[in-house]
């Protein structure tokens, strides 16, 4: 692995397809070492990562990538015909291998194999060293889960030994037992990886932060505790330039209210002399230019000094961030203490494992559903949804229910946000669509954007607005995996959101933090039934 390896993006320009500017002139390098690159959703850390790695064209050549290069994006799709030494990019080596060692010594096996000789021994490695050593070289990607499939892929890119290494939301659809082997890889990098993460772990493990903001990087040297600790000192300092630049516009203004009634005062004073005549004109006339000129210098000198103060305050008011929070309040969603709101019997969804026991759940209750990948925690939320019938026992809703998705696939991509919401309350009108969808933070033009151009973190808002806002309202919400593709400011704006949810909520995740934060009443993990478990042995991948 190269130590030199680097990336440099010089004046990196970018538009979407919709003509939306997302870069103008950045510039951005990044080193040796493990660099998180931090941002609001839709401020453009994947479109910046897909530049890097060749898969969107800049409207320029402005990036250079020195060292082999391996990026694993934020969704990862393989087909699922293809097996595992497909993906691993080495099956046309072992079939040489196989070949050689059947006896077959023609040439081209040879070619082939070049000095990879040990191709199949390294390769199990890596699949070991990411908790997949389970899994063999021939079995097909259909045959296993999400999370595993990141995993697969991480092996692939790793076995090619890149310089640089680029992750986009990397734990994403990870259990807490695989999100711990891929802390092992981000601890053990000796090369140049830059990550785009949620993860508060993860960013824990990072040597700098990167924070892009408003098309340009800001850089904080150290992990995200010292950057959420240097960002607080930053903004309590401009705070405090805010109310100095306020306290001096004040004055200013104050000032040139005074010059004025002072200078009203000479003119009032220099009128009665001139009207009393009690001085010759000559002398008179001098002393009404001189009086006007040092009347206008004053007035000049005062404005001058209050807009130099009113630019301070400005720029001060630019130094500080005033990021939009959502705002919404569900009384619709209200569920009583004791009511039954879903009962699970021995249920067996039609894919994934069958699930022994029972579980009822009663007014407000805040459940997480943990366990690891290809547990079923996916297909049980579908089956609680009444999305899935089981093919036997008994599983369904007491209320009505809001489901989100892992995929975040319910939008229509070829509508806009509010007609999508629109289609989930059809008796809401137009304005009180829109009114509602403002407290989402999609205000004006934001809310007649295709839902096909928004960003990950700002599907999941459309997605969430959809859900909550429609008719009726949901009085139980199920979520799977719902920080996924969230900014840390949008984990956050999730946690306030769903405070004003009165009624029961599921949660699936491997986000203990986020979790922790949404006052979570009961933890259960999937394991072939339903245990009962805690926050600290979910953290452990216990």
């Amino acid at each position: 692995m190269s130590t030199d390896a680097r990336v440099s993006c010089v004046s990196l320009s970018f538009r979407r397809p919709d003509g939306g500017e997302v870069f103008s002139g950045l510039d951005f390098s990044v080193g040796p070492g493990r660099t998180g690159l931090i941002g609001l959703n839709g401020c453009g850390k994947s479109t910046l990562m897909r530049l890097i790695a060749g898969e969107l064209t800049p409207r320029a050549e402005t990036v250079s990538v020195r060292g082999g290069l391996g990026h694993l994006p934020q969704t990862v799709v393989l087909d699922t015909a293809l097996r595992v030494d497909q993906v691993l990019g080495i099956a046309e080596r072992r079939a040489a291998l196989d070949a050689v060692e059947s006896g077959d010594v023609r040439a081209e096996h040879f070619a082939v194999i070049g000095d990879d000789w040990d191709v199949e021994e390294r390769s199990l490695a890596a699949l070991d060293g990411l908790g997949l050593g389970h899994i063999g070289l021939d079995r097909a990607v259909g045959e296993m889960s999400g999370g595993e499939c990141v995993l697969l892929r991480l092996a692939a890119l790793l076995l090619r030994d890149p310089g640089v290494l680029l992750l986009d939301e990397p734990t994403n659809n990870l259990d807490a037992y695989a999100r711990r082997r891929l802390y092992d890889v981000v601890d053990a990098w000796t090369g140049t990886l830059l990550v785009v993460s949620h993860d508060r772990e993860l960013l824990e493990r990072v040597d700098r932060i990167a924070d892009l903001r408003e098309g340009e990087v800001t850089w904080y040297g150290g992990n995200l505790p010292a950057y959420e600790e240097a960002l607080a000192v930053e903004q309590e300092a401009a705070r405090r330039t805010v109310r100095a630049a306020e306290s001096d516009v004040q004055r200013q203004r104050c000032e040139l209210a005074s010059a004025h009634v002072t200078l009203a005062r000479r003119r009032r004073y220099g009128q009665k002399m001139w009207d009393t005549k009690r001085e010759p004109k000559v002398v008179m006339g001098q002393r009404r230019r001189a009086a006007q000129v040092s009347a206008g210098k004053h007035r000049v000198l005062h404005a001058e000094r209050l807009a130099a103060a009113e630019e301070r305050l400005g720029e001060a008011e630019a130094a500080v961030r005033q990021d939009e929070e959502i705002r919404i309040e569900l009384p619709g969603t209200r569920v009583h203490q004791g009511t039954e709101v879903l009962l699970l019997r021995d249920p067996v969804p039609p894919y994934g494992p069958p699930l022994r026991g029972e579980l009822t759940v009663r007014g407000p209750e805040r459940i997480a559903l943990t366990g690891r990948n290809g547990a079923g925690k996916t297909a049980l939320l579908r089956t609680m949804a009444g999305e899935l019938s089981p093919l036997s026992g008994e599983a369904g809703p007491l209320v009505a229910t809001g489901y989100l998705p892992q995929r975040l696939d319910v939008l229509d991509d070829d509508a806009s946000v509010a007609r999508n919401v629109a289609r989930a309350a059809p008796e809401r009108t137009e304005n009180a669509v829109r009114a509602r969808l403002a407290r989402f933070l999609f205000k004006g033009a934001a809310a007649d954007r295709p839902a096909s151009t928004l960003s990950g973190g700002e599907r999941f808002r459309a997605t969430l607005a959809m859900l909550l806002l429609a008719d009726p309202a949901p009085r139980l919400l199920l979520l799977d995996e719902p920080t996924n593709s969230l900014d840390l400011a949008s984990v956050r704006r999730l946690s306030e959101a769903l405070a004003a949810y009165e009624g029961a909520l599921i949660v699936a995740s491997h986000d203990v933090p986020f979790l922790e934060s949404i006052g979570i009443t009961r933890w259960l993990r999937l394991d072939g039934e339903l245990r009962d478990t805690t926050p600290e042995a979910v953290r452990a991948g216990r």
